[in-house]
């Protein structure tokens, strides 16, 4: 589990809390990293993303379950630099997407933005994917 309690784990509360989108790489089948942006919440300490059944990014978890995840930084505002790593499990068991309670208040609008109902979304995005972090570094 990561502290949460520190200076550093407050910055990366807030990230977790309010960030839009996280930067997610996985390893291909010739071992080279593809980082990709990608919707998530944060709930039962780990990251809850959504995708597409047949996504380059499942098959990749499939073969190479290890990840990293990092946030954006601004240059202007919060520089903070958080660098996620950890395993990635695709959840057979979860609730589809509409039906998390906090990824569709955090999403409801990109998903109107995609001209998809958030049934539709979940139907398309159908795929959940655990990543449980087993270190988080950075800097500011």
């Amino acid at each position: 589990m990561i502290d949460l309690s520190t200076k550093f784990g407050h910055a990366v509360k807030r990230h977790l809390k309010n960030e839009y989108v996280i930067w997610l790489t996985t390893v291909d089948a010739t071992l080279t990293p593809q980082p990709r942006p990608v919707w998530f919440v944060w709930e039962n300490d780990s990251f809850l993303i959504f995708s597409k059944p047949n996504a380059y990014k499942v098959k990749h978890i499939a073969i190479h379950p290890m990840v990293s995840l990092h946030f954006n930084t601004d240059e202007t505002g919060d520089k903070h630099v958080i660098v996620f790593t950890g395993e990635a499990v695709i959840d057979s068991n979860g609730a589809p997407a509409h039906k998390v309670r906090g990824y569709l208040k955090k999403y409801k609008s990109g998903i109107i933005d995609l001209k998809m109902t958030p049934e539709g979304f979940s139907d398309e995005y159908s795929t959940a994917i655990r990543i449980r972090p087993t270190e988080v570094r950075g800097w500011e």
